[in-house]
């Protein structure tokens, strides 16, 4: 190789001693082939290696034995949906499980309000965590903004909510074209 040069892409070798093993998909092929013998030299690495990733989900298999809470939300012309939300979920997350339209364009990254929703009774305002400043940010840019506003993907599931009616704003600020049905991710 010259000196200063990058490599081609795809053209590293993973070296074992001075012996050239070969690209990352013959490596990873090996490190499989020996994980299957049970030749690991580390079993506690075999099983970091070969371990399959898994998500926690509150729709998932065994979740109906979750402690839920009955969630009420207003749409903007005045219906209203109740549903059960599992203790521990985000009313985003609900409301996409649920067909309710709140759209969530950061996916509850915190980083855009349109799934500003607004707590309709004070008292239940008043038993949520106080907002962080970075969901005071977002909510300064909410349409509609009121004093029990909060964001949706903020609002945490809790027992002391069992009934909380969230209402939906008339509008949300986004760039999507207006009539945009949400659809969760």
């Amino acid at each position: 190789r010259r000196r200063g040069r990058r490599p081609a892409a795809g053209s590293h070798r993973f070296r074992e001693g001075s012996e050239a093993v070969g690209s990352a998909a013959a490596m990873l092929s090996r490190i499989s082939q020996l994980g299957a013998r049970g030749s690991c030299a580390r079993p506690e690495l075999k099983s970091i290696l070969f371990s399959t990733a898994t998500t926690s989900s509150h729709h998932d298999e065994g979740g109906d034995d979750k402690e839920k809470i009955s969630v009420t939300f207003v749409n903007k012309d005045g219906t209203e949906k109740t549903i059960s939300v599992p203790v521990g979920m985000s009313m985003l997350e609900a409301a996409h499980e649920n067909d309710i339209e709140l759209e969530g364009a950061c996916e509850g990254s915190l980083a855009c309000s349109t799934c500003h929703v607004i707590v309709m009774d004070v008292k239940d305002y008043n038993k949520l965590e106080d907002p962080t400043d970075e969901e005071n940010d977002m909510l300064d840019l909410a349409f509609g903004l009121t004093e029990t506003s909060r964001l949706g993907c903020q609002v945490i599931a809790k027992p002391e909510l069992d009934g909380v009616r969230l209402a939906l704003p008339a509008a949300t600020r986004n760039f999507a074209v207006d009539g945009f049905v949400p659809k969760p991710h």
